[in-house]
């Protein structure tokens, strides 16, 4: 039996603007049903990316297939009302002198529109609010609208540019599994622009994480949270704390141990990075921290600098001894040292990734972001 082609394929973009390549020979491919979160900083291609997938703008090089069918290259070029794909975007776009229906309806073909109107907005829990405007509405209402008239047409392929960041915090979270759980029923295909981890790791079976106009790395939300490529994609998922290092015969020594270094050169400079939560905090018993172990490595001395509760965890900054860095351990809970109190750190090793310095730093400790 074969096996469905991709929904969507994006083979070789690149795009320029003014001299400048914004998107730089860029691949992905859309399974059915999926997920696919783009994800990276502000500038890095993500929009243009997307706007060449739908069609309102077209790339330099490159070809876009939809179900294995060339919808743009260097000889043609489907419009965009032509692709069977729909399109939601952070300021949602609904026409203010419309009704709710009508918005809903716009892109609808045909005559016998109000079934399908009503239909789709009593799956988006507006069925009340059809005759009502806009302005009407609160902004979560305003985003299940254009859910709504995005979803009425049945695209195959559904492209979302940062459609909840005008929403409320309080809001977000909840429009946000909604509106997947809608598109999940749906069976479309999804491959949504956001520039926030969080949103990325909740929505997506699939993470295609950017920068500079090309995908660096792509997996399962928890593949590339827990094996980033590099010390920038660690970072860009959470605070990391940073322990600097020289590699030599196969080991780096930290004052945390040694830890073992295969791939890396003599001479290498070496980044060990490790997530806030995977420090561990030990008390001081009169001058002494707790034992060295295999899993936890050596325990360094600090002196607390700062805690801070947030709610759910506590973040204690511990000036190191070995070298007046700062380290930063997230603690569950309320644990709230006073300054000056002298605490050890062990680094767990199964939670440590080891990468080589992408520039040339002095061998020296600290938080990153």
């Amino acid at each position: 039996m074969s096996m469905a082609p991709p929904k969507l394929v994006l083979e070789g973009i690149t795009r320029k603007f003014g001299g400048e390549t914004v998107v730089d020979g860029l691949s992905l491919s859309l399974e059915p049903g999926q997920v696919t979160c783009l994800l990276g900083p502000s500038g890095c291609g993500k929009s243009t990316t997307l706007r060449i997938a739908a069609g309102v703008d077209r790339q330099d090089e490159g070809r876009v297939l939809l179900d294995g069918q060339v919808i743009s290259d260097d000889e043609h070029h489907r419009p965009p009302e032509k692709r069977s794909i729909g399109l939601m975007f952070q300021d949602f776009a609904l026409f203010p002198h419309l009704t709710v229906a009508q918005n809903v309806a716009f892109g609808l073909k045909g005559t016998r529109h109000e079934p399908v109107v009503r239909q789709m907005l009593e799956r988006v829990g507006l069925k009340d609010a059809c005759d009502k405007y806009p302005h009407m509405l609160s902004g979560g209402e305003q985003q299940r609208v254009a859910l709504a008239r995005a979803l009425a047409p049945k695209p195959s392929v559904m492209l979302m540019d940062e459609p909840f960041s005008g929403l409320d915090n309080r809001l977000r979270d909840g429009i946000r599994d909604e509106t997947l759980g809608i598109l999940k029923e749906e069976g479309t295909s999804v491959l949504l622009v956001t520039h926030e981890p969080e949103e990325a790791m909740r929505m997506a079976d699939e993470i295609a994480l950017m920068r500079g106009g090309k995908i660096v790395q792509t997996g399962a939300p928890y593949n590339i949270y827990n094996n980033p490529k590099d010390r920038a994609a660690a970072a860009f998922f959470s605070d990391v704390n940073v322990i600097g290092g020289v590699a030599e015969n196969f080991q780096t020594d930290t004052p945390f141990g040694k830890f073992f270094t295969p791939a890396l050169h003599n001479r290498t400079d070496v980044e060990i990075v490790i997530r806030p939560q995977h420090l561990k905090i030990d008390f001081d018993r009169n001058g002494h921290g707790p034992n060295a172990t295999p899993a936890d490595g050596v325990p360094a001395r600090g002196l607390v600098k700062r805690a801070r509760f947030l709610g759910n965890e506590s973040l204690v900054e511990l000036r190191m001894e070995y070298d007046d860095s700062t380290l930063t351990a997230s603690i569950p809970g309320v644990f709230l040292p006073k300054e000056g109190t002298p605490l050890w750190l062990s680094m767990r090793r199964d939670r440590c990734f080891v990468f080589p310095c992408t520039k040339r730093t002095t061998a020296k400790s600290g938080a990153a972001s």
